[in-house]
């Protein structure tokens, strides 16, 4: 039976969440994740040790305790990106903690994360994203709909925004400027060029729309005239993926990495792709050259006389 974590770490935690909330501007989806992942860790500390886990019984762990936890996180059938991201939250907080009271949080700084290998970002070629946003505007036979649908995939493409931030433009951005501000992951802003295409799009769509896009309200509409669920983009892109034969990594996220990897293709500046995709790190926006890489290892096989 699992043993409850003491009232003194509970305030801690909560300390420790209301400090990443506003300073480090996490989003709350995270906030909650970091919240649950920490809580576990220190329930499953109270059960392996047989006591309450208060804030002195927390600067007490000790490397057979983290290998303990680790252990019991393999037999739990926890995979190692997800045993990487709990261990994560945990050193996080015990950072914090450690300063705020005062102890030594080596044992647990010093644990190492199980390795795994980081799936490479799957994008798709030129030709196949203007195919897909050339398909997906025959999905719907109502033509503001389809006009809507290539707006989005389009701004997508163009602008390597996530959906959320395609889906988050208001009635004031259009029609789009040069620069598009957007209010990526954890509430940081960035700006971002728009292409002519994205702006013809939108312009096409905006003309065609039945409803009053106010300043305030969503810029992409459902059919009876609310925000769009970003569930019909996906469902959209993948009518248009099957009917071309693509694989079913071509999601609406795969074209923010087709444009990634398409700047990159064309000698885009790593540390520029990194600013406008928002990636907190460097490392992040790094595996795209690893896509790229092997792009040219596939175009110098077919190339190249002795490439067979």
């Amino acid at each position: 039976m699992t043993i409850e974590i003491s009232p003194g770490a509970r305030d801690a935690l909560s300390a420790w969440i209301d400090h990443m909330r506003a300073l480090d501007g996490a989003a709350e989806n995270t906030l909650t994740a970091y919240a649950r992942d920490v809580t576990a860790f220190l329930s499953f500390q109270a059960g392996h040790r047989g006591g309450p886990m208060g804030l002195s019984e927390i600067a007490s762990i000790r490397t057979p305790d983290m290998r303990a936890w680790m252990a019991d996180q393999r037999l739990r059938g926890t995979g190692p990106r997800s045993v990487a991201r709990h261990l994560s939250a945990v050193k996080s907080f015990f950072r914090w903690l450690s300063e705020r009271e005062g102890f030594d949080p080596t044992a647990i700084l010093s644990t190492r994360a199980p390795k795994f290998r980081k799936p490479l970002p799957r994008p798709v070629s030129k030709g196949a994203a203007r195919d897909l946003i050339e398909t997906v505007g025959m999905q719907h036979e109502t033509p503001w709909i389809a006009a809507r649908d290539v707006a989005v995939v389009t701004v997508l493409y163009g602008c390597g925004l996530r959906i959320s931030e395609g889906l988050s433009l208001t009635g004031a951005d259009a029609p789009l400027k040069d620069m598009l501000r957007i209010r990526g992951k954890g509430g940081k802003e960035r700006l971002v060029p728009v292409l002519p295409a994205a702006r013809a799009a939108v312009d096409r769509y905006v003309a065609a729309c039945p409803f009053d896009l106010a300043a305030e309200g969503p810029l992409f509409r459902g059919m009876r005239g609310g925000a769009l669920n970003p569930r019909l983009v996906a469902g959209v892109m993948e009518r248009a993926r099957m009917q071309l034969g693509l694989p079913s990594s071509a999601t609406p996220h795969a074209l923010r990495h087709s444009f990634a990897t398409h700047l990159l293709e064309a000698g885009g500046d790593l540390r520029s792709i990194q600013e406008l995709l928002g990636h907190a790190s460097l490392s992040t926006t790094q595996a795209y050259t690893a896509v790229d890489q092997v792009h040219l290892m596939e175009t110098y096989a077919r190339a190249h006389p002795h490439g067979r």
